[in-house]
C-alpha cells in the first residue's frame, strides 16, 4: 500500500515538474487552442441574438432557404443588381439521405443584360434517385472571342467573299446580343453508396442573335468570330438548337453538398444532340469533372484545400459556337475568377482550380477566407490551335460570411486578376 501511495506520489511529482520546466513556473492550466474551438460554428443570425434567437427551431429544418440582394462587377456585363439564394432540402432520414441543394438568381446589368438562373442537386430519401437540374434564360449581350487561349485573335474566313476584313481597332473583341434558353436534367439511380448512374435530356436553344460587328457586303465581310465559326460548321448565324440525351456517371463522398470539408466527387457525362430531336446539327460532347477537398486540422474542418477540375471535348459531330465550353459557364457559373464570363472557349477545354480555405473569425468562424488559382487552355481547331498550347492563369482572395451554420452556407465574396483581366463576384455558395 505504502509503494502504491509512494509510485502514485513519485508520478505526480514528475508530471509536475516537467510542466513547471514547460511552463517555465508559469500556470499550466491548459488552455484551449483557437482550434481547440472549432466545432463551435455559429452564424451571422446567431451574432444578433445571442441566447434568444426566434428564428431557430429546436428541431432539424427540412427545408432552409437563404436570400440576398447581389451587387457586383464582371468585366464583360459591368455591374450586377439584383437578388440571389440558395436553399437546401432534406427530403429523407438524415442517417440515410444526402442534403440536397441548389441556387437561385435573378439579375439585372447596367449593359442592359437580364437573366434568371436556377440549379439544384436533389437526393431522394435513402439516396436512390439523384436529380441534377441546370435551368436559365438569358437576354443577354456579351463580347465574343476567337476560340482557343491564345493572344492573338486567329478566325477562319467563310469561303464566297473576295475580301475579308478583321477589325483591328477591335483588339479580339466582338460585341453580340443573343437570347438563350437552357433546360438540362440529369435523373440518376444509386448502384453503391456514393455511384450513380444515369440519363439525361439537354436542351439549349439560342435565337435572337445579333452579331452587332459583323459587316456582309456584297464581297466584303467585317467578319466576326461567331460568324465564321457558324457559316464553317453548318449553322444558321441567328439561330439554332442543341436538343440531345446524356449518359451519367457519378461519384460523391462528399460530406455536405453545400460547403464540402472532405470527400470526393466524379463526374462523367456523355451527350449526344441528335437533329430527330430538334438539334440544328448532329454531334457528341465529352464532360468530366473531378473536385476534392483535403482537411489541413483535425480540429479544424474549415482550415482546407479544395481542388477542382473539369474538361469539355467535342467528340464528332459540330456543336454550335455557344455551346461550345467556356469560362464561367459550369453549372454554378464560377469558374474562372479573374476573367469576364465567356472570354475563353474552345471545342476541348480544361479547367484546374485549387483553393485554400480557412477561418478567420477564431471562435465561432463566422468569418472565413480564401486564396485561389486557376488556370484554363481551349483549343481552336480550325486554326490548328492545339489544347495545353496556351495557358491563361488567374489567381485572387475571398471573404466568406457564415448565413448558415446547419447546412454551411456562405455568402461568397471574392475578387480575382488575370491576364489583363480583374472581377468582383458574389454568390450565396461555395464556388465548388
Amino acid at each position: 500500500m505504502k509503494k502504491g501511495m509512494m509510485l502514485i506520489a513519485l508520478i505526480l511529482a514528475v508530471t509536475s515538474f516537467r510542466g513547471m520546466v514547460a511552463g517555465q513556473g508559469r500556470d499550466t492550466t491548459k488552455q484551449p487552442r483557437p482550434c481547440d474551438t472549432c466545432f463551435i460554428q455559429e452564424d451571422i443570425v446567431d451574432l444578433f441574438f445571442r441566447g434568444n434567437n426566434p428564428f431557430r427551431s429546436k428541431t432539424p429544418h427540412r427545408f432552409r432557404a437563404f436570400a440576398i440582394p447581389l451587387i457586383a462587377y464582371d468585366p464583360a456585363t459591368s455591374v450586377q443588381i439584383g437578388l440571389g439564394g440558395s436553399f437546401s432540402l432534406q427530403l429523407g432520414d438524415p442517417a440515410n439521405t444526402k442534403l440536397s441543394a441548389g441556387v437561385t438568381s435573378v439579375l439585372f446589368t447596367l449593359q442592359q443584360q437580364f437573366f434568371v438562373q436556377f440549379k439544384s442537386n436533389i437526393f431522394f430519401p435513402r439516396n436512390v434517385w439523384l436529380l441534377q437540374s441546370d435551368w436559365r434564360y438569358y437576354i443577354f449581350n456579351l463580347p465574343m472571342y476567337a476560340l482557343g487561349t491564345q493572344s492573338k485573335c486567329l478566325v477562319t474566313s467563310p469561303p464566297g467573299f473576295s475580301t475579308v476584313i478583321i477589325d483591328p481597332a477591335l483588339g479580339g473583341t466582338y460585341l453580340m446580343g443573343y437570347n438563350w434558353l437552357k433546360f438540362h436534367n440529369i435523373l440518376s439511380h444509386r448502384v453503391t453508396d456514393n455511384i450513380y448512374i444515369g440519363v439525361g435530356y439537354h436542351l439549349d436553344y439560342h435565337f435572337n442573335i445579333d452579331d452587332f460587328e459583323l459587316n456582309v457586303g456584297n464581297d466584303t465581310l467585317f467578319n466576326t468570330p461567331h460568324y465564321a465559326y457558324s457559316v464553317k460548321h453548318g449553322f444558321n448565324p441567328k439561330h439554332y438548337i442543341s436538343s440531345g440525351l446524356s449518359a451519367n456517371f457519378v461519384f460523391d463522398s462528399r460530406d455536405d453538398m453545400v460547403n464540402a470539408y472532405k470527400g470526393i466527387f466524379i463526374n462523367v457525362n456523355y451527350r449526344d444532340n441528335f437533329t430527330w430531336l430538334g438539334s440544328s446539327r448532329n454531334g457528341s460532347e465529352l464532360w468530366t469533372e473531378f473536385r476534392t477537398y483535403i482537411r489541413l486540422s483535425k480540429r479544424c474542418p474549415r482550415h482546407l484545400l479544395a481542388f477542382w477540375y473539369f474538361g469539355s471535348f467535342v467528340v464528332s459531330g459540330d456543336i454550335p459556337y455557344m455551346d461550345l465550353m467556356s469560362i464561367s459557364y459550369d453549372q454554378m457559373n464560377s469558374s474562372g475568377r479573374g476573367y469576364a464570363q465567356g472570354r475563353f472557349r474552345g471545342e476541348d477545354f480544361v479547367y484546374g482550380e485549387m483553393e485554400y480555405r480557412f477561418p478567420i473569425s477564431q471562435r465561432t468562424h463566422i468569418l472565413g477566407g480564401v486564396i485561389f488559382t486557376n488556370v484554363c487552355t481551349a483549343s481552336n481547331r480550325d486554326e490548328h490551335v492545339p489544347l495545353f498550347g496556351y495557358f491563361q492563369p488567374a489567381a485572387g482572395v475571398g471573404l466568406r460570411i457564415m448565413v448558415g451554420k446547419h447546412d454551411r452556407t456562405n455568402i461568397a465574396i471574392d475578387f480575382g486578376i488575370g491576364n489583363m483581366s480583374k472581377g468582383l463576384y458574389v454568390q450565396t455558395q461555395e464556388v465548388f
